[in-house]
């Protein structure tokens, strides 16, 4: 049994490997919040924001809210509005069109990609992901559901050892995850796209055209969801 001394001894040689470890910029830390508070609807598509309000939001200093903003418009997540505000963008029709396109084309292969790298481990943590998503849905949590669903299509991209399209369905998902956290606070969570099972049953099967046509058909009905608010948008318009 260790003793007092030795115990103090391990802790404080922990400590120390710690503090030796990398930390994580300031401006990429404030990055990770403002892309994060885009993508999963805590920014509004057309609220304005100043810096000013994104400093107090985050804690952050102004350089790097100001280093963020910048690098997020460049992205398309964000479009400056004049008089130090951003915002944003609205989706609109013609843009989601575009997203569907790119998505349709980008994402499902991914998943084609994916069947032949993926692991007995990999299928089991996307199993785990997926069953606390189904706990977020049935519990009406749209902020569980829109961070678990990105974290499974994530997990599931990098298997596919495709970075350069992995990072650009990343860039796609900046740009439309805004609005199906509307689509969310609308319609609830009852009716929410999830193929993810039919999807799980063909990465154990190795069914990579199955796999395919599991993540092409989610993304589609996702889309529907969010046309459709748009849509009525429009027409109270």
């Amino acid at each position: 049994m260790m003793n007092a001394s030795l115990k103090k001894e391990a802790s404080a040689t922990a400590a120390d490997r710690q503090s030796l470890l990398p930390k994580t910029p300031a401006h990429q830390a404030v990055y990770a919040k403002m892309r994060d508070a885009v993508l999963f609807g805590d920014l509004a598509p057309g609220q304005p924001i100043t810096i000013q309000g994104l400093t107090t939001m985050l804690d952050a200093g102004m350089t790097p809210v100001r280093e963020a903003i910048r690098k997020l418009t460049a992205e398309g997540a964000l479009e400056m509005q004049g008089n130090r505000r951003a915002s944003v963008p609205v989706l609109d029709l013609h843009t989601l069109e575009q997203l569907e396109f790119m998505r349709l084309n980008l994402e499902p292969e991914l998943a084609f990609r994916a069947t032949s790298h993926i692991s007995d481990g990999d299928i089991a943590r996307l199993t785990q992901i997926d069953d606390t998503l189904n706990s977020a849905i049935a519990a009406g949590d749209i902020s569980g559901y829109l961070r678990l669903n990105h974290a499974f299509h994530t997990t599931l991209y990098a298997i596919a050892q495709a970075p350069i399209l992995a990072q650009s369905a990343g860039a796609l998902w900046l740009r439309f995850g805004p609005s199906l956290r509307v689509v969310c606070g609308r319609f609830g969570t009852s009716n929410l796209p999830d193929k993810h099972a039919e999807l799980l049953d063909a990465l154990k099967q190795g069914n990579a055209e199955a796999a395919r046509a599991a993540t092409a058909e989610d993304i589609l009905q996702g889309m529907i969801q969010v046309r459709a608010a748009l849509s009525e948008d429009a027409a109270a318009r």
